[in-house]
């Protein structure tokens, strides 16, 4: 039988999802406590690897188990088995045409920066952090060049493993909310580093530093050392994948603010 599970985690106290020979991931976590709860070794698949210290509230995985249990015995079962900085938050039951990742036809990422003069201590590791006032209508301006179908290989790091930089962008908001300022993407596909390098040229541009059409021409480049430096992880959060209504499977998690 296929299981999906929805999953929310803090991305400060893992080493990305990726299993490692450390076992600090959130793969090898979750796997050890369904190997608890059930006996079996799995392979979890997940909807986007997700690097080190970024976090999910809407994480999508699908495993394959002999081990038949309702859908709240998986939250509570696998969760009594897992640390406080990850949690199953649903479970359900799809068919074996179901695949986290390839059958995913959308993800959604948020990425909240702290924009006042002085740092939070409370806020390390979970918002990304600028100092200098930044134009929230500016950086929307320039993230507006990027919706649609573009090559997006101005903004994909080495290493990516993607087949290709095509991707298609449904929106890019800019919003503030008071010192902070919310980044929200949704596109069929994400490449390497590809959010925190948008973000990190928007911030340029709310800034000061560029102006919004500056986003045309380093999209239109398509080389990586015209866009601005990758942006820091600990803003970034994986909040929703969407699936094709058949699934019928939640779309979304907690907005992390």
């Amino acid at each position: 039988m296929r299981v999906a599970l929805g999953l929310e985690y803090d991305g400060r106290f893992f080493e990305g999802w990726q299993t490692q020979p450390s076992g600090r991931t959130v793969q090898d976590h979750l796997q050890e406590a369904i190997f608890k709860f059930t006996g079996e070794k799995v392979n979890a698949v997940c909807a986007g690897r997700t690097d080190a210290k970024v976090h999910a509230s809407g994480q999508v995985v699908h495993i394959d188990t002999e081990c038949e249990r309702n859908d709240f015995s998986w939250v509570r079962g696998l969760n009594s088995y897992l640390e406080p900085t990850v949690a199953v938050r649903w479970a359900q039951y799809v068919p074996e045409s179901f695949h986290a990742r390839f059958s995913a036809v959308s993800r959604t990422y948020q990425y909240w920066i702290s924009n006042e003069p002085v740092r939070s201590p409370l806020l390390a590791g979970r918002t990304g952090w600028v100092f200098r006032p930044l134009d929230e209508k500016k950086m929307q301006e320039g993230a507006d060049y990027l919706l649609g179908e573009h090559d997006f290989s101005s903004f994909r790091a080495a290493g990516c493993q993607s087949k290709t930089p095509i991707k298609t962008v449904n929106f890019i908001e800019v919003e503030r909310r008071g010192r902070f300022i919310k980044v929200e993407l949704q596109a069929n596909a994400f490449l390497y580093h590809m959010v925190r390098n948008i973000v990190g040229c928007l911030v340029y541009i709310g800034s000061g530093a560029r102006n919004p059409e500056w986003m045309a021409e380093v999209s239109a480049a398509k080389k990586r050392e015209k866009a601005a430096p990758t942006f820091f992880p600990s803003g970034l959060y994986l909040t929703g994948v969407g699936y094709p209504e058949e699934f019928k499977l939640p779309q979304y998690g907690a907005s992390p603010f």
